[in-house]
């Protein structure tokens, strides 16, 4: 049971009121740090990964650290494949061994969306136990280089949702509702709760079929978080948050160990810290104990 897809352990989140935290990670330090927190608070999880630091480290080789660490794990890890544009690249992260593929569409028209989508799902279901996300409207800020402007977001519209998700087949589904990737410029981001628990209700109000994924997680307020639950958001991203931490952590040890060439007390510390996110969120979601 610790190598899961995305889904089934997102059913379980939305029919229980809690959420799953999914952490993007760019090395094996973060990965390690990731599945050490949800080992310690009983959390099921879900690793992931964008496009650009899948490409970098290599596919095999993350699905070989996945396999390796999920299986020896007393948790659920899911390995998920996170703002994927690219429908060949989709394929090849499936056959690889990830076992959630988020295909990125939503900047096309609603149309091509579907069509490119349903490739995708369509493919991954063929391969095997693999879930598939998709999304509706566009998020803001900036994912793996990937920059949505103000002017260029847009919500996801609550009908076109339930069509979407009806017509592509996709497993879990992530809405835009105004949250943002990147740090928030304000301390209470505009984001619409009700958008969210419309769609929901659209969807899952007879029983969850489809869960739904909130992305932007840092730096949202806990309020909101626990709001968005209650909407009906079963997944929350989290990546800014863990570069940052990473590469603060670096600075600050190097800073204060200038003289010291020990790079294994480096990632010793940075291990530490990205545990210590990760644990908080997860009591923030509510998935403590729940593995």
């Amino acid at each position: 049971m610790s190598i899961v897809n995305a889904k089934e352990i997102m059913i379980e989140a939305a029919k229980n009121g809690y959420a799953i935290g999914a952490f993007n990670i760019t090395d094996l330090v973060q990965f390690e740090a990731v599945i050490d927190a949800a080992i310690e608070k009983r959390s099921p999880v879900i690793v992931q990964t964008s496009v650009k630091p899948s490409k970098f480290l290599g596919r095999h080789v993350l699905v070989a650290i996945y396999r390796t660490l999920a299986e020896s794990a007393p948790v659920p890890v899911c390995l998920h494949l996170d703002h994927c544009t690219e429908v060949d690249y989709c394929k090849q992260c499936a056959d690889a061994g990830y076992t959630n593929i988020m295909i990125d569409a939503s900047k096309l028209p609603f149309e091509e969306n579907i069509r490119v989508t349903k490739e995708v799902v369509d493919y991954c279901h063929s391969v095997g136990n693999i879930s598939v996300e998709g999304e509706l409207g566009t998020i803001g800020g900036v994912e793996d280089d990937i920059k949505v402007g103000d002017e260029e977001s847009r919500l996801a519209n609550p009908q076109q949702a339930v069509e979407f998700v009806e017509r592509t087949g996709v497993d879990i589904f992530a809405p835009a509702i105004g949250t943002a990737h990147g740090v928030y410029k304000t301390k209470n981001p505009r984001v619409d709760f009700e958008r969210l628990a419309t769609i929901n209700r659209l969807l899952n109000g007879n029983g969850i079929r489809t869960p739904l994924v909130v992305h932007g997680g840092t730096g949202l307020p806990e309020d909101y978080i626990k709001r968005l639950i209650e909407a009906g958001g079963a997944k929350f991203n989290v990546s800014t948050e863990l570069k940052h931490t990473l590469i603060d952590t670096k600075y600050e040890y190097i800073t204060a160990h200038r003289d010291e060439y020990d790079p294994g007390k480096i990632d010793s510390a940075v291990r530490d810290a990205i545990r210590k996110v990760v644990m908080h969120w997860i009591d923030m979601l509510g998935s403590a104990g729940k593995a």
